[in-house]
């Protein structure tokens, strides 16, 4: 009889345990992930790129502004905003001072759907439904401020890549010239693609003899063209892909949030398989990297396996 007790009390403390930890501990467990991508032209030096995700400030999480405003240390040429930065109709101002020291530096953003739309209660079990969400997502609702927002980060010097492209001119002598694209968020169907990539133009054949991407498509007057997205739907990826970006950046996923040991990540959130839920992996002709994001929505603040993070992505030339 004192068998069938312990047991299950047993079990119930681990579980117990293991949620506590995974509401109370790894959420604030906030680490810095570092790549090496080979993407630029030889000749070019090295540049380094901040990117930070899925922020989803709710006011009062001081230990998290504190975090990202210490990432200004880092130093890096430039940051890459990838969207979610809201979780709370009033977490914008704490976004704002959260990201005021690396809005010293040059960058560049595109929205996620919780910086347009109020978070709201979901059902969990339809996260597992698998295929495309975005053809289940309706994205409408209560709208958070999101232009206090964008006016925040466009005043501070960030380029707006809201389906359109951008360069940036890094400061030095020899400053390298690095173009971007960018889409707004697939998740609500917000994407358009080809009205970004206009400006893009083919890549003389003869000016890449490595032949890395034949028919790479780029920003005229640029050393390298990066791709942006929030949410890396198949659709957005296969497009920039297929016009030779070396190197995407998304968000979204939040790593699975939930992984488990030897298995990983349970979902995307997108169509995006699970294997590449969060970090550096090739995608076809790129380097796709998918940031797992720093924060969680509030209706569900909760990490396992997955601590919260930003990536600081060294760029060196192509051998």
């Amino acid at each position: 009889m004192r068998k069938l007790v312990t047991v299950p009390l047993s079990l119930i403390g681990a579980a117990a345990a293991g949620l506590t930890y995974a509401h109370k501990v790894e959420p604030n467990l906030f680490r810095l992930r570092r790549y090496e991508v080979p993407v630029l032209p030889r000749g070019v030096r090295p540049l380094r790129i901040l990117q930070v995700s899925d922020i989803h400030m709710i006011p009062e999480q001081y230990r998290k502004v504190r975090w990202l405003r210490s990432l200004a240390a880092l130093e890096p040429d430039f940051v890459v905003n990838t969207g979610d930065n809201l979780s709370h109709p009033d977490g914008i101002g704490s976004v704002l001072d959260a990201l005021e020291p690396l809005m010293e530096l040059p960058g560049a953003f595109v929205m996620g759907s919780n910086d347009y739309l109020a978070a709201k209660p979901l059902n969990p079990a339809k996260y597992l439904l698998g295929g495309d969400p975005s053809q289940r997502t309706r994205g409408k609702g209560k709208t958070n401020d999101w232009q206090k927002l964008r006016d925040g980060f466009g005043k501070a010097g960030w380029l707006d890549l809201t389906n359109r492209t951008d360069r940036l001119t890094l400061p030095g002598a020899a400053g390298p010239v690095v173009g971007l694209v960018g889409v707004d968020d697939p998740h609500i169907r917000r994407d358009d693609y080809p009205t970004a990539a206009k400006a893009l133009t083919t890549e003389d054949e003869s000016a890449n003899p490595a032949g890395t991407h034949s028919a790479a498509r780029t920003l005229p007057d640029t050393d390298l063209t990066i791709g942006v997205v929030h949410a890396p739907y198949r659709r957005v990826l296969d497009a920039m892909s297929a016009d030779g970006l070396p190197l995407i950046l998304a968000g979204h996923t939040h790593g699975g949030q939930l992984r488990l040991p030897f298995y990983g990540a349970l979902v995307t959130n997108c169509d995006l398989d699970r294997r590449r839920a969060s970090g550096l992996s090739t995608y076809a002709e790129s380097h796709l990297h998918v940031s797992a994001g720093c924060g969680t929505s509030r209706f569900a603040q909760v990490r396992f396996c997955c601590p919260p993070e930003a990536t600081l992505l060294t760029l060196t030339p192509r051998s």
